[in-house]
């Protein structure tokens, strides 16, 4: 077996660390098995960050209205959370790998309760978008330690499962997230209006940090190392150059600032794509070990993830605007109407495992089938009868829909994390978790943007069903790359 793992193409990801440190490190203390209640916290953990990303979507006008904020501050509100938590994601984990994953997640749940609360008493608009940024810095402490304990401390059928209702967590969130947000600003508790969708946040991080301490175990990488400064700096100003003017710059009227950092953005990532190859060349540990794309699982997994989330998180910021804006629906029946989404994705969540267990990655590719069955369907109602579209009306679209990215979403953790070396957790799952969120914004950023733009022109009926229609593309990249993907799963 020793001399199987000194062969360098037998896992060239392990040999590049041995090659940067000569001295082997000493091996860290064993990780206890994660319990099916530290799996619940953990889980709990991951869900509260994801939930938030889109909770406040439905909550914008109301706070638009209460704190006069604008329609550039009132985006920030919605985008200075996912912008913080996509840059310092990486961070985040390679910050685990090394002080220890559970004292991260600790910290990042105190964080983001204290974090959830500073939103809801947020006095003032501009008050309310550094409390936001704060919140999203929180969350980035927080998400990769989920997935890094549950690479580290599971094995086996134990830790298929456990990524597969991982990714079931992560697309149901989002769903329930445009629900609950309707129903508590339209119940208004306490009079607390808009307010409660941060103030829930509370007393559940607080619980789950509490409960990580008994339940989750600790663990470390047998190879930490110092941050890298250099590194952090160049992806931070990449994803900022990127995301700030797609976000903000529709709002604002597209001035020259704006063109300048979008132009900036691919020297920014050329840089910093050469500074983390010269650092792994030296012998030292970048922020992001581009050799992890040596592993095939990972390469075309993360592929995967670029068009999903981007296609997922601009269906749902796209529907909720036809719903609200163009139908005049109510908050809490804009939110009915998406729990068809809700039930077919929690359906094929379930059935997941055991399909993946069987078929392997052509459950993914299945999906990938579906999907773009059910956005065709969903063109071809809206386009049929605009005006009248309703919750019974869009159901078997939406169910289709929802159907077909579980059966995506549920194995893709898996996949991607199949291969990543257990010291290298935090940062492979930092990673991911970057992608996850880079994509979820930049969706929102371009196909929200385009939609809005082509809403006075066409009308918002054939708006939508041209994005749609555009995201039949991603779909189509999606299936492809299934095919190339090792059939068993494990």
């Amino acid at each position: 077996m020793t001399q199987q793992l000194d062969r360098p193409q037998a896992n060239p990801i392990r040999s590049s660390y041995r090659a940067a440190a000569p001295t082997p490190p000493a091996a860290p203390a064993p990780t206890r098995t994660l319990t099916v209640a530290g799996l619940v916290t953990v889980l709990l953990g991951a869900f509260l960050p994801m939930l938030d990303f889109f909770i406040v979507n439905v909550a914008l006008p109301t706070i638009d209205h209460d704190l006069s904020a604008g329609p550039a501050v009132l985006e920030l509100v919605a985008a200075g959370y996912g912008i913080a938590f996509a840059v310092l994601l990486v961070l985040g984990g390679r910050l685990g790998d090394s002080l220890g994953r559970r004292r991260l997640f600790i910290a990042g749940a105190a964080a983001f309760a204290l974090t959830s609360l500073a939103c809801g008493l947020a006095p003032s608009a501009w008050m309310l978008v550094a409390a936001r940024v704060a919140q999203g810095a929180s969350a980035a402490l927080l998400i990769p330690q989920v997935l890094a304990t549950i690479t580290a401390a599971t094995t086996g059928p134990q830790r298929n499962r456990a990524l597969s209702i991982y990714g079931a967590v992560g697309g149901i969130s989002v769903v329930i997230g445009q629900v609950l947000g309707g129903m508590l600003v339209q119940a208004d508790l306490f009079g607390t209006s808009w307010r409660a969708v941060f103030l829930l946040n509370v007393p559940f991080a607080l619980v789950t940090a509490v409960l990580a301490v008994r339940w989750v175990p600790e663990s470390r990488s047998a190879q930490p190392s110092r941050v890298d400064l250099p590194g952090t700096v160049l992806l931070t100003a990449t994803l900022l150059a990127l995301f700030v003017p797609l976000m903000e710059g529709r709002a604002v009227g597209w001035p020259l600032w704006t063109w300048l950092l979008l132009a900036l953005s691919p020297v920014t990532a050329w840089a910093f794509v050469a500074v983390e190859l010269r650092a792994e060349r030296a012998g030292r540990l970048p922020l992001v070990p581009l050799s992890l794309l040596r592993i095939p699982e990972m390469r075309r997994g993360l592929g995967i993830a670029l068009p999903y989330f981007g296609n997922f998180g601009a269906f749902m910021f796209i529907l909720a605007i036809t719903l609200q804006q163009g139908l005049r629906l109510s908050p809490v029946d804009s939110g009915w109407a998406l729990v068809p989404l809700a039930v077919g994705y929690f359906t094929s969540s379930l059935a997941g495992p055991r399909l993946i267990g069987r078929f392997g990655s052509r459950v993914i590719t299945a999906g990938s089938l579906i999907q773009p069955i059910g956005t065709i369907l969903l063109i071809t109602t809206v386009l049929t009868d605009f005006q009248h579209l309703s919750v019974l009306t869009l159901l078997p679209a939406m169910a289709l829909t929802g159907l077909g990215n579980g059966l995506i979403g549920t194995p893709l953790f898996r996949v991607v994390l199949a291969k990543v070396p257990h010291e290298r957790a935090g940062v492979g799952s930092g990673v991911l978790a970057t992608t996850q969120q880079s994509s979820l914004a930049l969706g929102v950023a371009t196909f929200g943007t385009l939609f809005l733009a082509l809403i006075p022109s066409l009308g918002m009926a054939h708006a939508l069903a041209l994005v749609l229609t555009l995201q039949l593309v991603g779909a189509a990249v999606i299936s492809y790359l299934s095919t190339r993907l090792p059939r068993s799963m494990g």
